[in-house]
């Protein structure tokens, strides 16, 4: 009858050791050639597809400028890194990337529209997109020639923007238009029309300055008529009285606020 001696435990200790040592040889090996295949050109990242909003940005520019920022092969590339990069160049508001294999990087950019300069001179001045937020980006000359300036604390771009969007359509009704519009720091807002004109309109919450705007609008037709004038010989405008406001016309000397509430008044 044979009898099996029981394996002593320092053996049992020496095979398991070897075992473990085994096992993880064999991971550091698949580790080793997994990175090795990883790393082979044809998992490379071959081609960068530029798609979205592309007006003030080349595909080919773009991605001569994101490329040598770019680490890594198609499997291994940061994603966010790469949207990152995209959105640092200029006009670029967002940027959208994904993988797409073999060895393809996709992206969708949208740009800023901007509406608006943002600052008090050429210079110095950013832009603003329709949102209100500020970007810097060059415009080209006839971009420039359409976009009017906005200026205010930091912060209040949106505000001024909004503003800008209810006072430009009163404007038009007269046959003038915004070119630029400043928010002081007390809060006061001044006004320069495409004719040239500087237009005071106060200060206070914004219905009371709508409010002084749209009588202004109203009724500065009927006030120029009476020294045959159009709204677009206006040169000077304060709408900061109570009663009215005050008029400086092209050929025509200062027409008081109480003036022009009279004028206004026989026309209705």
């Amino acid at each position: 009858m044979n009898h099996q001696l029981p394996v002593p435990l320092d053996v049992r200790l020496m095979n398991w050791t070897a075992s473990v040592l085994f096992v993880c040889c064999a991971l550091l090996a698949l580790a080793a050639a997994g990175r090795w295949v990883l790393e082979l050109p044809i998992f490379s990242i071959q081609r960068i597809v530029v798609q979205g909003d592309v007006a003030h940005n080349s595909a080919m520019g773009l991605r001569a400028v994101v490329m040598p920022s770019l680490s890594g092969n198609f499997f291994t590339v940061d994603l966010d890194a790469a949207r990152h990069a995209f959105e640092q160049a200029p006009w670029v508001r967002q940027a959208q990337v994904r993988r797409e294999f073999p060895g393809s990087l996709r992206v969708v950019l949208r740009e800023h529209d901007a509406v608006a300069f943002w600052g008090a001179n050429d210079t110095t001045a950013q832009l603003l997109n329709s949102d209100g937020e500020v970007f810097d980006a060059e415009v080209d000359e006839d971009e420039q020639e359409e976009l009017p300036r906005l200026q205010g604390p930091q912060g209040h771009s949106r505000q001024v923007l909004q503003m800008y969007r209810q006072l430009d359509p009163l404007m038009a009704a007269l046959g003038l238009r915004v070119q630029a519009l400043r928010l002081s720091g007390r809060g006061g807002w001044h006004m320069v029309l495409d004719n040239g004109a500087a237009v005071e309109l106060g200060s206070g919450p914004t219905p009371e300055v709508l409010e002084r705007t749209q009588r202004f609008a109203r009724t500065l037709g009927e006030v120029v008529a009476q020294f045959q004038r159009k709204p677009e010989m206006l040169a000077y405008a304060d709408l900061r009285h109570s009663s009215g406001y005050a008029l400086r016309l092209r050929g025509v000397s200062t027409v008081s606020a109480e003036q022009a509430a009279r004028l206004a008044a026989k026309r209705r």
